[in-house]
């Protein structure tokens, strides 16, 4: 890290031993990273480019980064079946316990340490109701982590209200209700009103990734694309009627991959992003999103590639780099698979979790269920030594990843 990042992070914020619980003295437009043109601008006036990484599975459980393959798969589908392993009243212990540990300062000076400039925090809307403070008592912590650590942050609305998507990614119930939904569309834009006036005036946090990969590529959905852009401009209306230092961040219909819902910018300090998985890491996969920069004069941004072997990882780097392309690969922690920065160990009796995950669910099957389920203090072992595995220290640093993505 250099001296010069550590000045001029530091003369941004200049607040990094208050409290984020505080209100923040306002600050000037400049105290914050802009666009100008192409490219994302530092509070110094020099470029910024992007090198971060996601940090999934916090706010947003996904049953893959568990290892329930063929089982609960959405944060509720896993909130449901950790109630029925350990109980109601234990689950929610579980998870208010997870939710401090899964992601802590050590966590974020590691990724600093390693080379890292940034990382991008999904979110479920669920902890930021407008009037609730829950949320922002888990965020706020790893917020200030961030800052005194100089990494920039990303707020990522990965499940809104209604879901974008109708898939376990955005904890949906079947279908994107969102764009048929007044009321959800009204409380998405509530929401994100609520996180823009809570971190209105905090430097570190760069920018607000309005919906995550918004519609997904089914036939029957491509009907949506023509809201996209209309929901974009009612959320991003909320925030400025609050906050107009942050930069807005729009991502394209098709698991935001499809930039031609996109008209010419409607806000002066946004940014384009773009997910890639599973392509030949080549030119053919930015070429359009370039073109669109290019048409546009306006940033873009990989907001989430990875899920791949390290070669792959490695190639697609080099594309982006060569295009002047930043990103944020997915993701920081996972469980015992290799492709992220830190693996997670398997827990205690984590294969009996998991075979009775993989049962069909629901009340009609209980009593499969009830015979064939882990006894109650297996369950109750495996999820304490879930919640000890998840911890910095106890998870596996995977140097192949980190390398591939030029950092280490």
């Amino acid at each position: 890290m250099s001296s010069s990042r550590r000045d001029f992070l530091a003369a941004a914020t200049g607040v990094a031993a208050a409290s984020l619980g505080n209100r923040l003295r306002a600050q000037s437009p400049a105290a914050f990273v802009r666009t100008r043109g192409k490219d994302l601008i530092n509070p110094v006036g020099e470029r910024l480019r992007l090198r971060g990484i996601n940090l999934g599975n916090w706010f947003e459980p996904e049953g893959y980064m568990f290892l329930f393959e063929g089982g609960p798969q959405s944060p509720r589908e896993i909130e449901a079946f950790f109630n029925e392993l350990v109980g109601p009243a234990a689950a929610q212990e579980f998870w208010s316990r997870y939710r401090q540990q899964y992601i802590t300062k050590a966590d974020i000076d590691a990724l600093a340490r390693s080379g890292f400039n940034s990382v991008r925090i999904p979110l479920h809307y669920r902890s930021f109701l407008p009037g609730s403070r829950a949320g922002f008592e888990t965020l706020d912590p790893i917020i200030a982590a961030c800052r005194d650590a100089r990494l920039w942050v990303i707020l990522d609305l990965h499940c809104a209200p209604g879901g974008q998507t109708g898939t376990n990614i955005d904890d949906s119930w079947g279908y994107p209700w969102l764009y048929d939904s007044p009321q959800d569309q009204q409380l998405s834009c509530d929401v994100w009103k609520h996180i823009a006036q809570h971190y209105r005036d905090e430097p570190t946090v760069l920018g607000y990734d309005l919906l995550n990969e918004p519609i997904p590529h089914y036939p029957r959905l491509q009907q949506y694309n023509r809201d996209l852009e209309p929901v974009y401009r009612r959320i991003a209306a909320a925030i400025r009627e609050v906050d107009g230092n942050h930069v807005l961040i729009l991502g394209g219909a098709q698991w935001d991959s499809n930039f031609q819902v996109f008209g010419p910018p409607f806000d002066s300090n946004s940014m384009y992003t773009f997910h890639k998985y599973w392509v030949p890491p080549k030119q053919e996969a930015v070429q359009q999103y370039v073109d669109f920069r290019e048409r546009y004069n306006v940033p873009i941004w990989l907001g989430e590639s990875g899920e791949n072997n390290d070669d792959w990882i490695a190639q697609f780097v080099h594309v982006l780099e060569v295009n002047e392309i930043g990103w944020c690969f997915w993701p920081y922690k996972k469980m015992e698979k290799s492709s992220c920065v830190r693996s997670v160990p398997k827990p205690q009796y984590w294969d009996e979790i998991t075979r009775f995950a993989s049962m069909p669910s629901g009340t009609g099957n209980a009593e499969k269920r009830i015979a064939a389920r882990p006894s109650t203090d297996q369950s109750r072992a495996a999820l304490e030594s879930l919640l000890e595995n998840i911890r910095f220290e106890n998870c596996r640093a995977n140097a192949g990843y980190l390398h591939a993505l030029g950092l280490g």
